[in-house]
Parts: structure tokens; sequence; C-alpha cells
């Protein structure tokens, strides 16, 4: 019996399956419809090449909402390389002012194209868009060209002074990832709901103590851990006790280090006993660490989401009497380096742990915190 021949849409959407595993993709039929042949070919040759799973998550979402908009605005499929004018398009769509707009319906996108946009869910602000939004997708378009061996128009100067006039007339207040951080006093509380024993405690307290104790590692690297990352290290001693467990987290590649490059972070004492509860009440001797756990009790095979480690984060909150929208997963990282700060541990230390590559970045958790409680702030 002869195969039945794929169309073009159905061979994508094949494709897209292929590389499923590594870059899940929940509307693999609405890509399929919006993205060409030749962005298939991309993925895969990322995927092959190795390229972060984030990274990857990210650039499909953008290149998925570019293609979409490009359709819904020109009726055309994104063209490479883009003329400057496209370019320019896209930020007077994105960026755009409230202000103006009340009095001028025709300022910013067009109804029709937000239309089209939010019945295929691609757009949900309200408003104008986030400049750094506006920024990575223009950024994420233009490495996509790029890699094509072609040269855009994304240096052009008549480019950078439209977004740069742009994110003038739309200011909007910098936000954190994570409103507030999980300091030592908050992870407590969040720990103390985590206390019936049942497996979805046991996993929960592992998952926030893991995460905060290795560094504030994130939540795609905490969902993503596997057993065969971890490796037991000689006990460590201390005066007034027994020896603590010690064990060796080895991250691999991770968003901020090279592609050869073995990160480990270490975890001792209270947390690796909460690890080691969670694996030996799960049960889990090989392949992922943390998994889900249905309303039964049942421990699956699947891999815990990325998502699920935030929204943990933010049911332990609820639980705890905190409110779940101060807080988040990276709440847990931004907490990691604030509490460092309040114990008066060096800042090189503490990004050991925490493998930020930035001073900059990390310092600013430190400077928050010592300016808060410093003489500076207490002078009446």
């Amino acid at each position: 019996m002869m195969a039945k021949k794929l169309t073009g849409v159905e061979a994508r959407a094949h494709e897209l399956d292929t590389i499923a595993a590594v870059l899940p993709m929940e509307r693999r039929d609405e890509l399929a419809e919006l993205l060409t042949d030749q962005d298939i070919d991309t993925l895969r040759h990322l995927v092959n090449e190795g390229m972060g799973e984030n990274t990857l998550r990210a650039l499909t979402s953008d290149l998925a909402y570019l293609q979409a908009w490009s359709l819904a605005a020109t009726t055309k499929s994104l063209p490479w390389p883009a003329p400057e004018a496209l370019l320019l398009k896209f930020v007077a769509h994105h960026l755009w002012d409230p202000a103006k707009r009340e009095n001028d319906p025709e300022h910013g996108m067009p109804s029709a194209v937000e239309q089209k946009l939010r019945s295929q869910g691609f757009l949900k602000v309200a408003g104008p868009h986030a400049p750094d939004t506006v920024r990575r997708r223009l950024a994420t378009w233009s490495t996509l060209t790029k890699w094509r061996g072609l040269s855009g128009a994304f240096p052009s100067p008549a480019l950078k002074s439209a977004i740069r006039l742009a994110v003038r007339a739309t200011p909007r207040p910098r936000k954190r990832k994570s409103a507030k951080a999980v300091t030592g006093d908050v992870l407590a509380r969040m720990l103390a709901t985590c206390a019936s024993g049942s497996l979805r405690d046991l996993r929960d307290r592992a998952i926030l103590m893991v995460a905060f104790a290795s560094g504030g590692r994130r939540r795609s690297e905490i969902a993503g851990l596997r057993r065969e990352q971890l490796t037991v290290e000689p006990p460590i001693a201390v005066e007034d006790g027994p020896p603590l467990p010690s064990l060796a987290i080895h991250l691999g590649r991770t968003k901020t280090s090279g592609a050869d490059h073995d990160e480990v972070v270490y975890l001792t004492g209270r947390p690796v006993e909460a690890l080691n509860a969670w694996m030996d009440a799960a049960r889990i001797d090989k392949g992922s660490v943390f998994r889900k756990v249905d309303r039964w009790g049942n421990v699956s095979k699947r891999v815990l989401d990325p998502k699920s480690v935030n929204d943990i984060v933010k049911q332990r909150a609820a639980l705890a009497g905190l409110d779940p929208e101060e807080f988040s997963a990276h709440g847990l990282r931004s907490g990691y380096l604030t509490e460092a700060a309040n114990r008066g541990i060096p800042l090189p230390e503490a990004m050991e742990q925490s493998r930020h590559r930035s001073v900059q970045q990390a310092s600013s958790y430190y400077n928050n915190a010592t300016r808060r409680s410093g003489r500076a702030a207490r002078l009446l």
C-alpha cells in the first residue's frame, strides 16, 4: 500500500514533531501553517547544534509572532532580508503613545491587524508592547537573517532613532521578574506548608530548598534536573554536630556558560536531606528528578514543566498567607543573593554558587539589601 504523500503544511507539522522532544510546542498545527519550510530547517539545524532549550523556545515563539504579524499587516510572509520600511512599521505598530491614540485611532497598530493577532492568540497586551519585548523580537529577526547568510537594515540609524523616540513616548516603570525576593524568612514560611509528608509536599519542599540553596537556580534547570547530574560528595565536618551530607549538581551548559563548560554547584545539609527524602519516597533512581504527582499521589514518568515550578512557588506562597502575585520562581534566584547580602557573604563567594556572570546584575541585589538597612537610609 502506497504511503500518503504529505502536503506542505502536513510535512512541516511532521518535522515539528521530530524536534518536539527538545522543543515542546502545544500549537504545532498553527506553527506549521505560519512557519515556512526554511524556518523549520533552521529550527532543526539549531536543535542539532545543541542550542539551549529555553533559547529555542523563545526564538520559535518570536519567529511565530513575527510571521503572524507580517501576514496580518502586509498579507505576506516575512521577507528575507526585511527592508527598513518594514522594520519601522513593526516599531510603529508596537511602540506607540496611548495619549495620542485616544485622539488618533490610526496611531499605533491598526485595529484590523490587532484583531487578527488577538483572534490567533498572539496579541494579549492591551496597550503598547514593552520596549524589551520589541527589542528582543527585532534581535531574533536580525539573528535569523544572519543565519540565512543575509544582512538586513537592523543597524540602520533610522531604526535605532525610531526605537529611542518611541520608548520616550511610552515610558513605563521597569519591573523585576519577581516583585519580591524569596528571602530566608519567606522561604521558611513556604517550607512550613510542606509538612504533611505527602509525596507532593516532599517534592515541593525539595524543589524550594534545592532551587534556593544551589544559588537560585532557574526554573528550567530545576525542572530539567536529572539523577545523572547528581554526584555524592564527602560529608562536610562541622564543630557542633554530625557531618553534613554534600552533593554536587553538574549543570552542564547553562544560559551564561560556554558550550563545553560544565557548571557545578553544591548542596550541603538540609537541602540534600530534602532531595534524598523525595527521591527515596518517589523511588527515583534515574532520569528526571522532579516529576508530576497526580491527585491520587501517583508519580508520573513525565518531567516537570518549567512553568510548574513557577506555579509551585505561587501555590506555596498562597498557602503561607502571602500574596502569590508578588512571588515567582525567579524570586528564589534574587532571594538567594539578597539573603547572601543580608548575611554578609562576600559577593564573589555568592556568585560562585549562583553562577552569575555579570557583577553588575548580581551586585544590584546586594546594593538593594545594604541600601535599605544602611546608614544612608536612616539619617532621620
